[in-house]
């Protein structure tokens, strides 16, 4: 396959701090790769080299003349007044039919085209910047953690365009699921080179896995060698009859040293451990009539959703929509404009947001900063562990918070609410700055946190790890669904992919016919889940009937409230049981 792209012993450093070094790699046509990194392992410096923002120290880039490379600007581009189309038109000189032909498949309509492109929000903006991207048909394009800028409708359309996208990418994304629904290949970074692999995300992982495990019992057998040769000279050294024997013993084991392998990061080893916290039974959030928004803009109005104690609920949404709006409204940092809300009395709130890192002491030192954040039965050891699976060792720890970039900001600021014991944790994109590993270690650690947690999230992976529920904002209303977040993802997918099949006017028969059999294998598969699903609870619901039976004579409150919540989950299955149900029925008579 011809060339598009060649990495030639690639180095770089800042400050004297070696970023990478000795990267080299070729990129074909028709290969679409994965890369990923542990956090400073240089991945986005990687593409500002290859995009001529920046230069190597040494080595070079070498770009075929054929190659045409598409890199998504996150900066805005538009001019004043200028209509979505027009700018479209502009950057990529293609006619129109052909505009309003990819735009489609971002669901950029005739409606959002005649728009000016300043007055869309921030999730269509980022379509049009996506739309005049691929107008301009590169061969070879880069996309730099996509899941950080787009919203997951648009990640979910993205994604879609890629599998059938017949040219070359690069994808950096810390989001597993995203790169191994678009990845066929994976590149790994790091300080010493990289590594090219022929397979995706989820069998590099299981690939360098088992060469870790092999490393490690290498490493182990050497080890057993040297101190079974150590324990020889430590007692023979002082003999003159042995001194010779024990000397050579000593060259030998030099030379076991030179053969130890030097394992620069543990994939998979990490597992990040969150201080317990009081286990809680009753509601620890619930809103009434709360509307949300700015002076003079409603966000959303007439909210009323509630949270017990223990669940983990994902706030999902478009770009735009309020879900930052309502984090910061919830964590008291904007006032409501109208209803209310309240925490369970005597909770502990910990938020992790934009604001929080900028109010950071700059003058603190990272490791004094942990430490005083830390809950006072919280021991140094455990201290120095969050900080390890932070990526901070020693001398980062000895850095003031002023010389740490955002991500480092971000991870410090995470560690330390984890530290600092809450038993309700709100998280607006937590793992923006976070390598998927540490970033799924997390969320493993979050699965098994006694605590309360609001989050909003578009990496698929972490969320799907975490939430029980979720928070729905869309169109000025917030509605809380209680169902699977797999499920809401799959909906979601079915949902945008029937929009656009209605838009698409060439092979409808066929088109429909497929539409109708997705659907029917959607909704048996939700019927079945929600059977499952309500016969669980019933049981539950028995057993607390059951509980006030033998307990005639006492009133107990926690119970009572579980009742009451059990009893309206089952009315909101029963009645999602009866749609789902009855559309079935429907689509059997069509």
């Amino acid at each position: 396959m011809p060339i598009l792209l060649q990495a030639n012993n690639l180095s770089k450093e800042y400050n004297g701090q070696k970023i990478f070094s000795d990267l080299s790699f070729t990129i074909s046509e028709k290969q679409k790769i994965g890369v990923i990194g542990v956090n400073g392992a240089g991945k986005s410096t990687l593409f500002r080299i290859i995009t001529g923002e920046e230069s190597a120290d040494e080595g070079e880039i070498i770009i075929h003349s054929d190659t045409n490379i598409g890199y998504l600007q996150q900066h805005d581009d538009w001019r004043e007044g200028e209509s979505a189309l027009a700018f479209l038109s502009r950057q990529s000189g293609k006619p129109e039919w052909r505009i309003k032909q990819v735009a489609s498949k971002f669901e950029l309509d005739d409606d959002k085209l005649n728009n000016p492109a300043i007055s869309l929000s921030g999730g269509w903006r980022m379509r049009l910047k996506l739309t005049g991207m691929l107008l301009k048909e590169p061969n070879l394009f880069l996309l730099d953690e996509p899941s950080n800028y787009l919203d997951l409708n648009t990640l979910l359309l993205l994604e879609k365009y890629l599998q059938a996208y017949n040219g070359s990418f690069l994808i950096i994304s810390h989001d597993r699921e995203f790169l191994k629904k678009t990845c066929q290949e994976t590149l790994e970074i790091s300080k010493t080179g990289c590594y090219h692999y022929p397979g995706n995300i989820e069998n590099y992982l299981a690939f360098k896995e088992q060469k870790l495990n092999t490393l490690i019992k290498a490493n182990e057998s050497l080890d057993k060698q040297q101190q079974h040769w150590q324990e020889f000279v430590n007692r023979f050294r002082s003999k003159d009859s042995k001194a010779k024997q024990a000397q050579a013993m000593i060259r030998k084991i030099n030379k076991l040293e030179q053969k130890r392998i030097s394992i620069e990061h543990q994939a998979g080893i990490t597992r990040i451990t969150i201080p317990p916290v009081i286990k809680r039974n009753n509601f620890a959030l619930k809103t009434n009539n709360l509307s949300i928004g700015y002076k003079n803009r409603i966000i959303a109005n007439d909210i009323n959703i509630d949270c017990r104690a223990g669940e983990k609920l994902a706030i999902l949404g478009l770009n735009g929509q309020g879900k930052t709006t309502l984090i910061k409204t919830l964590c008291a940092r904007i006032n409501p404009l109208a209803g209310s809300f309240h925490w369970s009395a005597n909770s502990q709130l910990a938020y992790h947001g934009q604001e929080e890192m900028e109010n950071m002491d700059g003058k603190e030192q990272a490791g004094d900063f942990l430490r005083r954040i830390a809950a006072s039965d919280v021991k140094t050891e455990a201290v120095l562990k969050m900080a390890g699976d932070f990526l901070f060792k020693d001398e980062e720890l000895k850095k003031s918070i002023s010389v740490l970039s955002g991500g480092e900001k971000s991870r410090l600021l995470l560690a330390g609410l984890l530290l600092s014991k809450p038993d309700i944790l709100i998280l607006d994109e937590p793992t923006c700055h976070l390598d998927f590993e540490t970033s799924e270690a997390l969320a493993q650690a979050l699965h098994k946190f006694n605590g309360t947690i609001l989050f909003a999230s578009h990496d698929r992976t972490f969320s799907s790890l975490i939430a029980t529920g979720i928070i729905e904002i869309y169109q000025g209303k917030v509605k809380r669904l209680h169902e699977d977040y797999n499920d809401y993802i799959n909906r979601l997918e079915k949902t945008l992919w029937q929009t656009q099949l209605e838009d698409n006017s060439d092979g409808v028969d066929k088109s429909e016919e497929r539409a109708k059999y997705l659907e029917k294998k959607y909704l048996v598969k939700k019927i079945n889940s929600l059977e499952k699903e309500l016969n669980k609870l019933q049981q539950y619901k028995q057993e607390l009937l059951n509980y006030f039976l033998e307990h005639y004579q006492e009133y107990n409150s926690d119970k009572n409230q579980e009742l009451e919540e059990i009893t309206r989950l089952i009315a909101d299955k029963e009645e999602a049981w009866l749609r789902a149900t009855n559309d079935l029925e429907e689509l059997g008579k069509s």
